[in-house]
């Protein structure tokens, strides 16, 4: 059975189409990302400022994941015709992470931030949401 056993494991998001995607999950990595900034900023504790950025980088990538999930899984090609702008959204978005990830400036967790705030309010538009969508606007 060796000779036949696999190579490598593959993990996915959901292998049942779930169909459960919010912008939410990368909203919370954003601002656990800006808490991490601001509580390592007010920190004189070198320990803690180490662990502050282990922290913060784990979360900055878990926003690239969530936000890669939600482009690949949620939007489909008539969401980019009807939002001509949603790449370049996706696109800045997954920058910003990587920006906040080699980043301890809470500005730059921000503007993370406001370009996840960006995608959600695109998600909210779209009719599918409404039965995926776990934590809408208020």
């Amino acid at each position: 059975m060796g000779l036949f056993s696999p190579v490598k494991v593959a993990f996915a998001h959901c292998d049942l189409m779930c169909g459960v995607y919010d912008p939410a999950q990368a909203m919370i990595e954003a601002m656990s990302v800006m808490k991490a900034c601001e509580k390592l900023a007010a920190s004189d504790d070198d320990v803690f400022k180490q662990r502050a950025v282990i922290i913060k980088e784990e979360r900055a990538e878990l926003v690239k994941h969530h936000l890669s999930v939600l482009w690949s899984d949620f939007f489909k090609p008539h969401h980019a015709e009807a939002f001509p702008e949603l790449h370049d959204k996706f696109w800045k978005a997954l920058k910003a992470a990587g920006d906040a990830k080699k980043s301890n400036d809470a500005m730059v967790a921000q503007k993370l931030i406001d370009a996840i705030e960006e995608i959600s309010d695109i998600f909210w538009q779209t009719e599918e949401s409404k039965t995926s969508g776990v934590y809408p606007p208020s």
